[in-house]
């Protein structure tokens, strides 16, 4: 058991005291990053998890983004003002992990409340990012999507393209033709160009991202992206940006809009854009399908790995407070809970109960292509490069690596030399990371 963890819980458990409610009931405060539907969403959640039962009241507050709420559930912890609950972004996972003391994981708070959590009911390619070397829970898995490949259908047909090509050798052929039909004058382009082209494709075809298991072995890791095939991938969007196969749209959520006009024919986007994409494509037909692979890495592609968010509990809590946490975590896990946060949100459902259960209503079949993400996840068994990124200061390294990105789509350095540069930089935040919590 990593140090961090050791008493976390006993100690946060002796260390407060209990929280009552005027109606006697415990609160539970829970700080998120969901803004607009998705938090009107997470209200909803509570309320009915308060309705339920009458010995804990949940309460949910919007935070800010992903940042802005981590950096304050950070401070308040500091001021012994911290929320039971905090909702953590994907690459915040190792800061949370090293944060000595400040946590109670997810697999000791179930256990010490009484809760039976299989762990085999969760999705893996979904769990495995929140779980330590011994495949336990550290954080609940909340908000996770994964990226997938949104097509125009309709200049699809003009151009007399019948199937979405399934490699990228095959896409490279199929865009050409595309922008050489003139159907469209960009064949494709990406959101979140590090998660989506360095990140996924690294893990979609089983190459390391970083050294030591991508950083489930140790802190010792460091990037390996300009040592290998990954170069020769960003190397090939530089040349088809050449031609217009592929355009670079700037980092984030960005270039989504080139898709929306019709400008663009395909869009590499999160699965959880997928409510956007349906109600901005009021013009033209479009499909769902994989993100593609490189045959000439795999015959088989591996899963995709998660964006998203994950639910971490803090220390400093009473034995009440952690009751309570514990019986909102079975409420949120349980197939109905899971399903329509799902179904509302298109964020993937965490346990295979969630996804049958969606299956058994129709969802699937009523919504084609939200199930797309779900099988790109779970046909494989994750490999140790397909378990996720597990690497400090990753929000600060995926910003230098989007900067080089940026500089090599620009025609400023070509692919090996801003990636290598991007490894220098970003090893050094590593070695920063490993010096404060090794």
């Amino acid at each position: 058991m990593p140090r961090l963890y050791a008493g976390a819980l006993t100690l946060g458990m002796a260390a407060a005291g209990l929280s009552l409610s005027a109606h006697g009931a415990t609160e539970i405060a829970w700080w998120h990053a969901m803004g607009g539907e998705l938090g009107n969403k997470v209200d909803e959640i509570a309320a009915d998890f308060n309705a339920s039962q009458d010995d804990y009241v949940v309460e949910p507050s919007f935070r800010g983004n992903y940042s802005e709420t981590m950096t304050g559930a950070i401070a308040a912890f500091r001021a012994g003002e911290a929320p039971a609950i905090v909702q953590i972004y994907e690459v915040g996972t190792a800061t949370m992990m090293n944060a000595e003391g400040a946590i109670v994981p997810v697999h000791e708070l179930m256990s010490e409340s009484g809760q039976d959590v299989d762990p085999g009911a969760f999705l893996p390619a979904v769990t495995g990012y929140y779980t330590d070397a011994d495949g336990r829970m550290l954080s609940m898995p909340f908000n996770s999507s994964t990226p997938v490949v949104y097509v125009n259908r309709d200049i699809l047909d003009e151009a007399g393209v019948d199937a979405v090509p399934t490699t990228w050798q095959g896409l490279g052929e199929t865009l050409g033709r595309i922008v050489d039909s003139g159907a469209a004058e960009c064949g494709m382009t990406t959101t979140w160009p590090s998660w989506i082209q360095l990140e996924n494709f690294s893990a979609r075809n089983d190459l390391p991202f970083a050294t030591e298991q991508n950083g489930f072995g140790g802190l010792e890791a460091r990037l390996s992206i300009d040592d290998t095939a990954a170069v020769d991938h960003i190397q090939r969007l530089a040349d088809w940006q050449q031609d217009g196969r592929f355009d670079y749209g700037g980092r984030f959520d960005d270039a989504a809009p080139a898709f929306y006009t019709g400008r663009c024919a395909m869009l590499m986007a999160s699965s959880a854009s997928l409510a956007g994409v349906r109600a901005n494509a009021e013009d033209f037909d479009f499909s769902v399908a994989p993100l593609p692979y490189d045959s000439d890495l795999v015959d088989t592609p591996q899963n995709s790995i998660i964006g998203g968010a994950s639910l971490w509990v803090l220390a400093g809590k009473s034995d009440e407070v952690y009751q309570g946490v514990a019986r909102f975590f079975d409420y949120l896990s349980s197939a109905e809970v899971q399903a329509d946060w799902h179904q509302f949100s298109g964020y993937l459902p965490i346990t295979q109960a969630a996804y049958e259960l969606g299956q058994q209503q129709g969802f699937y079949e009523q919504n084609p292509g939200s199930a797309v993400a779900i099988e790109q996840m779970t046909g494989v068994t994750p490999t140790a490069n397909s378990k996720g990124l597990r690497l400090g200061n990753m929000p600060q390294i995926r910003d230098v690596i989007e900067e080089q990105l940026e500089r090599i789509f620009n025609g400023d350095v070509s692919a090996q030399d801003g990636l290598s540069e991007a490894v220098r930089r970003g090893n050094a935040l590593l070695e920063r990371f490993q010096q404060a919590n090794g």
